[in-house]
């Protein structure tokens, strides 16, 4: 095991609510942190660029929204424009995973563990960070042995 991956941070972008999750410095469990409403992709980029540096991050992982047949729609091209604008404020590595499932993943969560109504839309965003940087950190784990 190699404990010093470093902390990434997850992110879920949303035009509205982006959710974000962090990993632990061994890289082995993501953690949700908080959904953030900033008002704007700059000010979402900016706010996203601050918690990367105030967890002492090491790397970013973006949720890359492809259509199911794995081809890029309009989602991703928002989601692109908005890495562009989060690189403009950070000089830390940002890296993207297919998010496709995640979001059903959180949904099938959340119904199965009674959470419905506010509740859930108060902590799908954040859930849905979660299991993308669970999913990156996996896949990256995996591809080393």
């Amino acid at each position: 095991m190699d404990l010093t991956h470093g902390k990434y941070l997850g992110v879920d972008y949303g035009d509205k609510r982006t959710g974000l999750a962090e990993c632990d410095a061994s890289g082995l469990i993501a953690s949700g942190i908080c959904t953030v409403a900033e008002g704007g992709m700059n000010k979402t980029a900016i706010r996203v660029a601050k918690e990367a540096e105030a967890r002492g991050c090491v790397k970013i992982i973006v949720g890359l929204p492809r259509n199911m047949d794995g081809s890029e729609g309009p989602r991703v091209e928002v989601v692109r424009a908005f890495v562009e604008l989060l690189r403009e404020h950070t000089a830390l590595p940002i890296d993207f995973y297919d998010e496709r499932m995640s979001t059903m993943a959180a949904y099938r969560f959340l119904g199965e563990s009674g959470t419905f109504g506010k509740k859930r839309r108060e902590v799908i965003d954040t859930l849905s960070a979660e299991i993308i940087l669970q999913g990156y950190i996996d896949k990256e784990r995996n591809s080393k042995k």
